[in-house]
């Protein structure tokens, strides 16, 4: 029996990109991470458009309260609520896009890396890009 701990990304995914935060010098609680959805779907499927939709006022809001200056969007799902369905993970990770004061950087989701090694050198490199921004900004 999976336990459901209400928070996101503490599965294998979660422990992986924990361990990518160590490697550079972030902590996981120094961090706010909140998923496109807000219940996890079946099967822990990707969500499908309507229960997205359905969560993203929720998500704008927790956006306006944490006032982030910089917001790492984990994979296609978030990539493509956040920005627009016409964005590619593939095509747009490690690339900075800005709109409405807000720096957006997209990387592979957690899970991809577990599927595929090699992505975890880009995810690396994104979070570094991540840290250099930051410490710009601050």
């Amino acid at each position: 029996m999976k336990i459901d701990y209400g928070e996101p990304f503490v599965g294998r995914a979660g422990k992986l990109m924990n361990m990518a935060f160590q490697t550079v010098g972030m902590k996981r609680e120094e961090l706010y991470i909140a998923n496109i959805v807000k219940c996890r779907p079946p099967g822990n499927r990707n969500p499908e458009q309507e229960e997205a939709v359905a969560c993203l006022d929720y998500l704008r809001n927790q956006v306006l309260l944490v006032k982030p200056q910089i917001v790492v969007l984990l994979g296609s799902v978030a990539l493509k609520n956040i920005l627009g369905q016409e964005y590619g993970i593939t095509a747009s990770r490690g690339k900075w896009i800005e709109r409405k004061g807000i720096l957006y950087m997209p990387t592979w989701h957690p899970a991809a890396l577990l599927r595929d090694e090699t992505k975890k050198i880009d995810f690396i490199q994104d979070l570094k890009l991540v840290i250099e921004r930051n410490s710009q900004l601050n």
